[in-house]
């Protein structure tokens, strides 16, 4: 019989002590992960044009999102997270290959990730995860390219989405650890047909908006919409504490901002910044926030490290996973890059950006082209810019009015702000002489980046020129 030492009974009493408290598990149902399994279950849920400031961790009082709340106070919220790009699936491919859409080959929206480069899937199989997807987690047709064990409902809001991922959790009798990504299809338009108590009179509407009945009724629709979107949170964060257990890594966030003026499809922090919650108990610590700047290519090597692995250094992403310890010495990023290049014909407005934490300096590579989204051009499908034309009316008679449109429809070559004196990026300062040393670094600093990316690429889609009618195009 082998006798222990004094000296290998203490550190085994050490090490036994300091085992980390995710690591004890409770009593499990029949279909969780073994307890002795040390990799967490990670849980992934992406919501679908939410913007950081559309929700009550990001401060807006009008947002009814108490499930989101309940998480952030049990977990770890990232203030200043970015996502590579604007658009669903340049968004969506950064995330799931940690490169930037120069790199992994999905520079515009309904483009895809290139077939040669490797996935998070793959990434966490090597690892012995059984990797699955429900709802819009890829973008739509290219869910099957990007390597999961299994995916349903990858289709353009379906509803069957998070109530499958929950059927299929709660009959699940694999004993691998798992990695579930469930995407909500809200709030992507169409918002919901009533504002569901939201009162649009109440409403308080976000900078650089155009107060309009239209534009209020527009904005409580889409509260309503933020609102079905936690409901399918909160039904899926029970069904994972039920099935998967409460030590299950969950990460929430979203792909961009909302699908609104100087939003989505904008290098605006309205546009890039977006929720990122961390819950993963006895690792992180309740109710904790970070102004550490984080970017969506870095969630893959932060879970690829919290599964126990090794990130590669050839990828753009560098994994935070260091922010879930609660020793408060994560500093992030001190640059975050973005990119935006068009949505097929509709918005063909390519631009790059970058940001420090306090400065925020854009060029827009086409200036001569006129900037144009679904909004303005499409104001009478999905109800996605019903109100827009109320705005163009307004623009006619009020100087107000009109400076916002034409803040909209035309940019400037460039674009710098002060986010520390105006985080609302209102007022540029590109041409004032003050802030000429800033200009000339921040403006070297994205030529540099660009030319490391290999970001010269040609832009695909036809521009727009002139703004369109004043209700917009008829269906065709």
């Amino acid at each position: 019989m082998r006798r222990f030492t004094r000296r290998a009974v203490l550190a085994l009493s050490v090490a036994l002590i300091a085992a980390p408290p995710a690591l004890a598990r409770d009593p499990a149902p029949e279909n969780r992960t073994p307890v002795e399994q040390r990799q967490p279950n990670i849980v992934v849920f992406l919501a679908d044009d939410l913007g950081y400031r559309d929700t009550i961790p990001g401060g807006d009082r009008d947002a009814r999102t108490p499930n989101l709340a309940k998480l952030a106070a049990e977990g770890l919220s990232f203030d200043q997270a970015f996502v590579a790009s604007p658009a669903c699936a340049p968004s969506r491919a950064a995330l799931l290959t940690g490169l930037m859409p120069a790199r992994n080959g999905a520079e515009a929206n309904h483009d895809k990730a290139r077939d040669d480069i490797r996935k998070l899937p793959a990434y966490l199989q090597a690892q012995g995860y059984q990797v699955v997807a429900f709802g819009k987690v890829a973008h739509y047709k290219h869910t099957k390219d990007y390597g999961f064990d299994h995916f349903a409902h990858d289709t353009f809001h379906d509803p069957e989405g998070v109530p499958a991922a929950i059927a299929w959790l709660k009959a699940r009798t694999d004993t691998r650890p798992l990695a579930i990504f469930i995407g909500s299809n809200w709030p992507h338009v169409p918002w919901p047909e009533s504002s569901a108590g939201f009162d649009p009179a109440a409403i308080k509407l976000p900078p650089k908006s155009i107060d309009t009945p239209q534009t209020r009724e527009a904005r409580a629709r889409y509260h309503a919409a933020v609102a079905r979107m936690d409901k399918e949170l909160g039904k899926t964060l029970a069904a994972v504490d039920a099935t998967l257990g409460k030590e299950s890594l969950v990460l929430f966030s979203s792909d961009h901002g909302a699908q609104w003026p100087f939003g989505k499809w904008n290098l605006y922090d309205t546009g890039t910044r977006t929720p990122l919650i961390v819950r993963w108990p006895g690792r992180v610590q309740p109710g904790g926030r970070t102004s550490a700047m984080v970017s969506w290519v870095d969630i893959l090597p932060t879970l690829v490290e919290v599964a126990g692995g090794k990130p590669s250094a050839e990828l753009d992403g560098q994994s935070f996973a260091a922010a879930l310890r609660s020793d408060g010495q994560f500093s992030g990023r001190t640059e975050i890059f973005t990119t935006h290049n068009n949505d097929v014909n509709v918005n063909v407005f390519p631009m790059r950006s970058v940001r420090t934490a306090r400065w925020k300096y854009i060029v827009n590579l086409r200036p001569d082209y006129t900037y144009t989204t679904h909004i303005d051009q499409w104001a009478g499908r999905l109800g996605s810019g019903a109100y827009f034309p109320s705005w163009r009316r307004a623009a006619q008679a009020d100087p107000k009015a009109k400076a916002i449109v034409d803040a909209y429809y035309a940019r400037p070559a460039e674009e710098l702000y002060d986010l520390d004196a105006d985080p609302d990026e209102t007022r540029n300062l590109a041409t004032d002489p003050r802030h000429k040393a800033v200009m000339i670094k921040l403006r070297a600093r994205l030529s540099d980046w660009r030319r490391a990316q290999g970001d010269d690429h040609p832009v695909k889609g036809k521009p727009h020129f002139e703004r369109g009618p004043l209700d917009g195009l008829p269906e065709d």
